[in-house]
């Protein structure tokens, strides 16, 4: 990889900040909760209170009720000075997961055609500017971060992120691309916002994306929509490989049809269901 990418895009390092001015609706405490819990990640698995109260902007005796309060639900447990989540936090992340219509109709599909294409397949969601890996079937070790489910990539220079942001009218991609930076990952990587539109209106077009050693040198991954029963995109299905293999070309050229056949698969198992 040519640069470090940003520790915010594997995963969330900090918290979000509250807003200043929240409507009748915004329940303050509760957003402080989530706060509390985007603290910790990779780099800090364990804080004190300190370090917490920092990271949010709170106060060490917010910080404090709110770190005893997840402590009493079993969300959080304390060592000496130091906390850390505990594994039921992981309850939050799957109740959406299992909430989702192909998580269980597209993990065995990914794995037929992974172990056809002998190469990784993923899926993802979008989260305003980044993409969220809500499935993974990994083969070779093609990419310098570790990625698992939860994991976060920014969309603009991912194929699964290409395809996502395709499926947004022009109005929300244009906001979308202009809420934050684009970040030259590789020399490869399209940073213009009018060329990176244009290849996304490529993508609307064709119906697929393929990005190459654009947030990685030597990663290249094609990815197709899936949608639900309504034809909305919901997700994208990709495939990634390693250069050396296999060139842009070849990919698109070996695994394309596999690829729209796995996506179309799963969007009518869907479809079935909803």
């Amino acid at each position: 990889m040519s640069k470090a990418l940003p520790p915010s895009s594997a995963v969330p390092v900090s918290a979000e900040p509250l807003p200043e001015k929240p409507g009748d609706s915004y329940v303050q405490s509760f957003a402080r909760g989530l706060a509390v819990i985007r603290a910790f990640n990779a780099e800090h698995p364990a804080q004190t209170l300190t370090d917490v109260a920092s990271a949010t902007g709170l106060t060490r005796a917010g910080a404090r009720r709110i770190l005893l309060t997840l402590q009493t639900l079993g969300y959080v447990e304390a060592e000496g000075r130091l906390f850390r989540l505990t594994p039921k936090i992981l309850d939050l992340g799957f109740a959406y997961l299992t909430s989702m219509p192909f998580w269980n109709l597209a993990e065995p599909v990914m794995e037929n055609l992974s172990a056809q294409v002998h190469e990784s397949c993923s899926a993802a969601v979008l989260d305003r500017t980044e993409i969220v890996y809500v499935l993974r079937v990994p083969t070779h070790k093609i990419m310098t971060i570790n990625l698992s489910i939860g994991s976060r990539l920014p969309a603009y220079c991912t194929s699964m992120g290409r395809v996502l942001l395709a499926a947004l009218d022009d109005d929300t991609l244009d906001a979308t691309l202009s809420s934050a930076p684009l970040y030259a990952h590789t020399p490869r990587t399209v940073v213009d916002k009018e060329e990176l539109k244009k290849t996304i209106v490529q993508v609307r077009r064709q119906g697929w994306a393929i990005v190459d050693q654009e947030l990685e040198v030597g990663l290249i991954s094609l990815s197709a929509p899936i949608r639900n029963r309504q034809g909305r995109v919901i997700a994208a299905m990709n495939i990634s490989g390693n250069a050396q293999r296999n060139s842009a070309k070849q990919m698109v050229k070996a695994f394309l049809e596999p690829l729209q056949q796995a996506a179309q698969s799963v969007s009518e198992m869907i479809a079935l269901r909803s």
